[in-house]
């Protein structure tokens, strides 16, 4: 039975959701028809012949019990399962992309075991887990969590932000405008906008510098940070759910338009870590959202 190596201790609340998915993506095996895995928002294979595609889902209490089966033993049945699916249709399984869900307060220790017996049986069937620039900005940010924050307080206004919170306003075909422009990284603001491009800064091993001036305080945003006693930066900068794109360009030359260039990229210094700066400076609280964290709060 695979044993997980050492990790973090506590709760999944504890080690908190990208804690998680750090210790859960390292040494994973790989196929030649991943190109891009874990890290990304997206998984990309480069497949030449029809695809095939499986889901099927492990309920805790329909599909396996903890209290009759090792953690190991779970993660090995979730692959199973699934690769069985692909092999029923004559199909060789390449690729797994991999939802788990889980209350804040389970041992980390389990999840790392579960992990490993996932990679374990990911191995045996062949398959992997597929999961100096300046900074722009498509679509908006800060709408949605002012939403939230006056849905939180029993109001229904402004009607605008409200909606945002419901329906996030994606800026649908930007992504693809960028890339053929030449982005050189890209995320949507699904966590805030300061934690998503942190995950840019760790993967790059860079430092982002964006500037408050870049962003004009909508009205909706300024009428909920005056009736809450917010900064309208702390929902700009560390709100989540609008679902804008951040990317990445060699210069503001090359920025298409619609993006709203916010900071630039650039190296770190010996002694700094990969971070986001904000005018020069960390943004305190940071924010941001963790799923396993928010659950406690």
């Amino acid at each position: 039975m695979p044993v997980a190596s050492a990790g973090p201790a506590g709760t999944l609340a504890d080690v908190g959701e990208f804690g998680l998915i750090d210790s859960l993506v390292a040494d994973l095996p790989t196929v030649p028809e991943l190109l891009i895995g874990p890290g990304d928002d997206a998984a990309a294979l480069n497949l030449s012949s029809p695809v095939l595609s499986s889901v099927d889902v492990l309920v805790e209490g329909v599909h396996f019990r903890r209290d009759w089966s090792e953690p190991a033993d779970i993660g090995r049945r979730a692959v199973a399962v699934n690769v069985a699916d692909i092999e029923a249709m004559g199909g060789r399984a390449v690729g797994l992309l991999v939802g788990f869900s889980a209350p804040g307060e389970l041992a980390a220790t389990w999840a790392l075991q579960f992990a490993a017996g996932l990679k374990a049986e990911a191995a045996a069937a062949g398959v992997a887990l597929a999961g100096g620039d300046v900074v722009a900005l498509a679509g908006r940010v800060g709408w949605a969590a002012a939403g939230l924050t006056v849905l939180g307080r029993g109001f229904r206004s402004p009607r605008v932000v409200v909606e945002a919170y419901r329906v996030p306003q994606v800026p649908y075909g930007a992504g693809a405008t960028a890339a053929r422009a030449g982005a050189h990284a890209m995320i949507d603001v699904s966590d805030g906008l300061l934690a998503d491009l942190g995950h840019v800064a760790s993967a790059s091993d860079v430092v982002i510098e964006i500037g408050r001036a870049a962003f004009e305080v909508a009205e909706p945003l300024q009428a909920v940070a005056a009736a809450t006693g917010t900064d309208p930066f702390q929902l700009i900068l560390t709100g989540g759910d609008d679902h804008a794109l951040a990317a990445t360009f060699a210069s503001a030359d090359v920025v298409p338009d619609g993006w709203l260039v916010i900071g630039s990229v650039r190296a770190r210094g010996e002694e700094e870590t990969p971070r986001v700066l904000v005018d020069g400076a960390p943004w305190e609280p940071a924010g941001g959202y963790d799923h396993f964290r928010a659950r406690r709060s």
